[in-house]
């Protein structure tokens, strides 16, 4: 990602990894005793780097990617030079599927003993062949008490969907297509997975209907829009709502009642990776608790590995947006294998949408 996206800013340090790291990928192969991770951006704790490289004298460079999207095309394409990537589970699975990863095998790892017991499995690497967990997390929406009618809105996609007078040209979205299309299908009450044209098609006109009192589609400044009023609404991932807290403690993280996506992110490594050993002992790493719980301190997100809470800032703990409630458990929406025909319709509605 450029320069936001499931965290925040980026920081000077990362701009300047990014930097070595596009200079670093340009030939055919990376050196020996350097690693190469492509990541959303202010997605990764500057801490976790210095640490590797000071415990294992590898030196670490850091390259990042805007979207999914970007992310699965630049590897389909060949391209990066990669020895650690970062998507998400529905990513995961085509990856799988297509071949495009190195079977690392993170089952056998000395630290995968240390993962929660629901995250020792995930659709499309059942046997955590190919991946580990790194941060999961929820799709919402986040909402300024100060610049909303009344200081509250409802529990419900309808105040991203049907906006308010009052709030026309004031929301923003993700501009991430499975994030959109899932929230437009439950606030329908269609499967998401859906295979008729007619139910995507109903999808496709509350997007549209939406569109005109959208102030921008985008990944990117999602805490810096927050803080700076720009939009009093914004679709966002719950890690970047508790940071956006950090400025404005009184903003509200809403998990629709519709439904609310749950997600995870996964560590993988491409097949071609230059440094295959290299990048194994990496993921092995990111499993032990310290370091899950650094991860989890910078991001604002939770983590996957057991014993890690004992090293989690009392914020992270405490917000709501972090430690869902039990009460909204309910409204939890995990991923779901959609079938191709499926994948196929919500693209095609995507492209009319950003058309």
């Amino acid at each position: 990602m450029k320069t936001t996206n499931r965290a925040g800013l980026h920081s000077v340090k990362l701009l300047i990894a990014s930097a070595v790291a596009l200079s670093a990928l340009g030939g055919s192969a990376s050196a020996a005793g350097e690693l190469n991770l492509y990541n959303w951006s202010n997605y990764f704790a500057p801490e976790l780097l210095e640490r590797y490289e000071k415990e294992t004298g590898t030196k670490v460079n850091i390259d990042s990617f805007a979207s999914e999207e970007d992310l699965l095309a630049k590897l389909q394409a060949g391209g990066g030079g990669y020895d650690v990537i970062f998507p998400g589970t529905t990513t995961l699975g085509v990856m799988v599927e297509k071949g495009m990863l190195a079977k690392i095998d993170v089952n056998q790892m000395e630290n995968f003993k240390n993962l929660l017991p629901a995250f020792t499995t995930i659709a499309g690497d059942e046997d955590r062949a190919y991946s580990a967990p790194y941060m999961w997390g929820t799709t919402g929406f986040s909402y300024d008490p100060e610049m909303v009618p009344g200081g509250a809105l409802e529990e419900s996609w309808k105040e991203m969907f049907e906006p308010r007078d009052e709030l026309k040209g004031k929301i923003a979205m993700l501009n991430e297509m499975s994030d959109v299309w899932n929230a437009a299908a439950f606030y329908t009450g269609v499967s998401k997975c859906t295979e008729d044209p007619a139910e995507a098609q109903k999808i496709l006109d509350l997007l549209m209907a939406q569109k005109p009192h959208v102030k921008l589609y985008s990944n990117d400044g999602t805490i810096d829009r927050m803080i700076a009023g720009e939009v009093a609404v914004h679709m966002q991932w719950n890690g970047a709502s508790h940071r956006v807290k950090e400025k404005k403690p009184n903003v509200v993280y809403v998990y629709p009642k519709e439904g609310t996506t749950f997600w995870t992110d996964v560590i993988a490594v491409p097949k071609d990776a230059p440094n295959l050993e290299e990048a194994k002992k990496f993921v092995n790493w990111m499993m032990s608790p310290e370091v899950a719980a650094i991860a989890s301190n910078y991001t604002g997100y939770s983590n996957a590995v057991a014993g890690s809470g004992e090293f989690l800032k009392e914020d992270l703990r405490a917000d709501p947006a972090v430690n869902t409630p039990e009460e909204y458990n309910d409204r939890l929406r995990a991923f779901e294998n959609c079938s191709p025909a499926s994948k196929d319709l919500r693209e095609k509605v995507w492209t009319k949408l950003k058309s």
